[in-house]
């Protein structure tokens, strides 16, 4: 790949910049498959991919062809007309789920703003409830908004912004017991938000028999069941939906971060049941517009197209493997590997002194891009087109990195 080396000051940056991320000191300029360059021409592994967020790596000729394609013919209109990619797009989303309608935004958050507002008036309308209650659970995430910083249960996010949005309760997570005594104590349940795989609490996995009594008891309930599917869904499970995994299904669901590879989109998707949304309910100018809803589809059918799936449950299991392997040779420092397809986290052990940034940090250096998932998880969320050549070469970086930290 040509190189042509950017001229960046992170002086400046911080200059004009809110600090509103602790950010590396690291400035990408370029990319292309799983690898990243920094604007000092340096070479990363990206294992972070955004986030989870570049489906098909960096400059992939499909991404590229179809933004090209679709910036020239029409990039923006008004949800006041029709929008063709939206409606194909739409199409694509609920013959490929459980869903049966799709509503556009710009993000996760503002999928599960949508998804919050429709599980509000569902509740009004139709089951009656005055002041309805949504449970989440402890350590989850849904968003920065108010109403989705709100909906997380991880009190650090709450610091200095009350007074939160009523109408939330938390539960621990995988704990079925626990959901039910919230149901029992209070009449004004009307949905539960929560996340097949909790992400940025640490990469735990939803128990199978957990969620199979979550929907016996939503169904018995009359209670909606919402999945986060901001970072598990669009294939990053090694399915379609993170849902796919359990063995149910939900009546709402979220989508974002990899739904168009890195081209901002959101889409919050239902059944026809629930589907009670009429005009000026809910909007979003940018969203569903033609140009993300054009490369979101393309996107989506390079993933069926190529088999992509197949890839993530592979290299997955590599991994796995891999991480599995470091576990055992360092059993001081960590403890079990988690995760499904290409979202996998690595458990440092809590009796260490080791934090998961420290190892990041490491890794840069050694050339490989991961990111944290709380302060004692090593997150791998990686291009779903990763190689495996390039699964071992990221182990083979970690290695060196904890190598590095250790002495």
């Amino acid at each position: 790949m040509s190189l042509e080396q950017a001229t960046f000051n992170s002086q400046t940056f911080d200059q004009y910049v809110m600090p509103t991320y602790g950010r590396f000191s690291l400035a990408i300029d370029q990319g292309k498959g799983c690898q990243v360059w920094d604007t000092e021409g340096k070479t990363y592994l990206d294992f972070v991919a955004g986030i989870a967020t570049c489906t098909l790596g960096h400059a992939h000729p499909t991404l590229v062809q179809a933004v090209t394609k679709q910036v020239r013919k029409l990039h923006h209109v008004s949800n006041l007309y029709y929008i063709p990619e939206q409606g194909e797009l739409a199409q694509w989303l609920v013959e490929h789920s459980c869903a049966d309608r799709a509503f556009f935004c710009n993000s996760g958050a503002e999928a599960n703003e949508a998804a919050i507002k429709l599980a509000r008036k569902y509740a009004h309308t139709v089951l009656n409830i005055d002041n309805p209650l949504i449970l989440t659970t402890h350590a989850s995430f849904h968003g920065r908004t108010l109403a989705t910083i709100t909906a997380t249960g991880q009190p650090k996010y709450h610091k200095n912004f009350d007074p939160l949005v009523p109408g939330f309760a938390y539960v621990p997570y995988n704990d079925i017991t626990a959901m039910e005594n919230a149901i029992a104590e209070n009449p004004n349940v009307a949905a539960i938000l929560i996340e097949p795989l909790q992400g940025e609490g640490g990469v735990y996995p939803g128990d199978l028999d957990y969620f199979i009594r979550l929907r016996k008891i939503c169904d018995e309930k009359g209670i909606l069941l919402i999945f986060d599917e901001v970072q598990v869904g669009v294939g990053r499970s090694g399915k379609y939906w993170g849902y796919e995994n359990l063995g149910v299904e939900p009546d709402i669901f979220t989508s974002a971060k990899g739904l168009a590879g890195g081209i901002p989109i959101g889409a919050m998707l239902c059944k026809e049941f629930c589907n009670i949304f009429q005009g000026g309910d809910h909007a979003s100018t940018f969203g569903g517009n033609p140009f993300s809803s054009g490369v979101a589809l393309a996107v989506l059918k390079t993933i069926e197209k190529e088999d992509i799936l197949s890839n993530v449950i592979a290299r997955g299991e590599q991994l796995r493997k891999h991480l599995r392997a470091i576990a055992q040779t360092y059993p001081d420092l960590f403890t079990e590997v988690r995760g499904w397809g290409l979202i996998n986290g690595l458990q440092i052990a809590p009796e260490s002194d080791l934090k998961s940034i420290e190892i990041v940090k490491s890794a840069i250096k050694e050339g490989l891009l991961i990111a944290p998932a709380g302060a004692k998880v090593l997150r791998f969320v990686p291009p779903l087109i990763v190689s495996e050549i390039e699964v071992n070469e990221a182990r083979e970086k970690l290695e060196s990195a904890i190598q590095s930290w250790i002495q």
